[in-house]
């Protein structure tokens, strides 16, 4: 059975890229569009330029894992996108998970603790 909180249409990335904010942080972009659900979609991705298959995954992990720990803290009704930039080689999970927060505060997606 496929997860209900999880982007996976085309239709939806391209209205997200088109229609949502960007934010930019160090390690991360954020992609981010209101949606009509009453929960949050989420979408993780690591481009070619972060390095080859084993350091995209790893990317993709440490994003997912850092989102777990801070979706307790989200808004619902949003659909996000996050995309790891090269520079997230080699740094630890509570960096990443950082660079996360300060990108869901900025697009006002999450309160300052």
């Amino acid at each position: 059975m496929l997860k209900p909180n999880i982007l996976r249409r085309k239709k939806d990335f391209s209205s997200i890229y088109n229609k949502g904010k960007s934010v930019g942080e160090k390690l991360v972009v954020l992609f981010s569009r209101k949606n009509t659900l009453t929960y949050n979609r989420t979408a993780f991705l690591a481009s070619k330029k972060v390095g080859n298959s084993v350091l995209r995954n790893r990317a993709r992990r440490l994003m997912k894992e850092s989102y777990r720990e801070l979706e307790k803290r989200l808004e619902t009704e949003n659909d996000l996108i996050f995309i790891a930039r090269s520079t997230i080689n080699g740094v630890k999970c509570a960096e990443v998970k950082k660079s996360m927060e300060a990108a869901l505060i900025k697009a006002k997606i999450m309160q300052r603790e």
